[in-house]
């Protein structure tokens, strides 16, 4: 019952997850601009869940961990973040995340780059499957313009510096406090574009609702599921689920949207999936803390 409930967790983490490219088209459609959607995200998600390290009393980071965190936040997943959310402007929610989940394949090779991995025939079989994956992805049609897949591609770049650098700084703090300070770091930052641009929030009541769903499900909801279930099942299952995040994205794009990929997207979208698949299994399922929020990532 245990790897039961910790499997449905990791599921509903994935679809929440998942659900960002949605709420995020939903809000712009209601005429919020990128900054400030992206300001009420990570402050309100931010300031949830440090009630939840308060309610835990949980241990807060100090020192060069903090800092570490705070410039992890304000600088890396900030700027990953606002890239995604541009392409979101520009491509649709599927075709986004699809891309932003070329970042396993992109750290295993910043990796072998680095001196600091061997990268085994299985491990290369799955870079080669996302980079040709991405080759058949990456075609502008009526949902996607040639500027949001570049930025789509981007982000996984973004992403990939981001979780090299975070695997030398989270560990000591815990994947919870992490999280929140880097979201609140995040925040702030955002914060102090709105304050020099002026905020421009969503005008409709429906674009309220999309900001609270990107808030507590997408990321709240997302982040503490994902650490429930990690704790229930380990992290192979969790880094094999963890795949529904783009398998969601396409499927909520595609009922609330009406995106569409064509064949050979969707090809090169499988490929990039069974990429992912393969580089979890043999990687042991580690997954880069804290998660994304995609995040996951974004």
């Amino acid at each position: 019952m245990k790897r039961t409930v910790g499997y449905l967790l990791v599921a509903l983490s994935g679809a929440c997850f998942g659900a960002i490219g949605l709420f995020g088209r939903l809000a712009y459609a209601a005429g919020a601009d990128m900054p400030t959607l992206l300001f009420l995200r990570f402050t309100s998600a931010g300031l949830l869940l440090g009630a939840v390290m308060l309610a835990r009393r949980g241990t807060w980071p100090r020192g060069r961990v903090l800092v570490g965190l705070m410039l992890l936040g304000a600088v890396g997943y900030g700027s990953e973040a606002a890239v995604y959310f541009t392409a979101l402007q520009y491509a649709s929610a599927g075709l986004v995340a699809l891309l932003l989940y070329l970042f396993p394949a992109l750290v295993a090779l910043t990796q072998v780059a680095l001196g600091r991995e061997h990268l085994s025939r299985v491990k290369w079989i799955a870079v080669g499957l996302a980079l040709g994956g991405t080759a058949l992805t990456v075609n502008p049609g009526t949902d996607a313009r040639p500027l949001g897949i570049a930025l789509g591609v981007l982000s996984a770049f973004i992403y990939t510096a981001y979780i090299i650098t975070s695997s030398r700084v989270v560990g000591p703090a815990g994947p919870l406090a992490a999280s929140t300070v880097v979201l609140l770091s995040a925040g702030v930052a955002f914060g102090i574009w709105v304050l020099v641009h002026g905020a421009v929030p969503p005008g409709t009541l429906r674009g309220w609702l999309a900001v609270a769903g990107l808030s507590l499900l997408s990321t709240v909801v997302a982040v503490l599921t994902f650490f429930a279930g990690l704790e229930r099942i380990g992290p192979v299952p969790t880094s094999l689920l963890s795949t529904l995040e783009p398998v969601m994205a396409v499927l909520l794009g595609a009922l609330f949207l009406g995106e569409r990929l064509d064949i050979r997207q969707g090809l090169g979208g499988v490929l990039i999936l069974t990429a992912v698949v393969l580089l979890a299994r043999s990687e042991g399922g580690r997954r880069p803390e804290p998660p994304a929020p995609g995040d996951g990532a974004a």
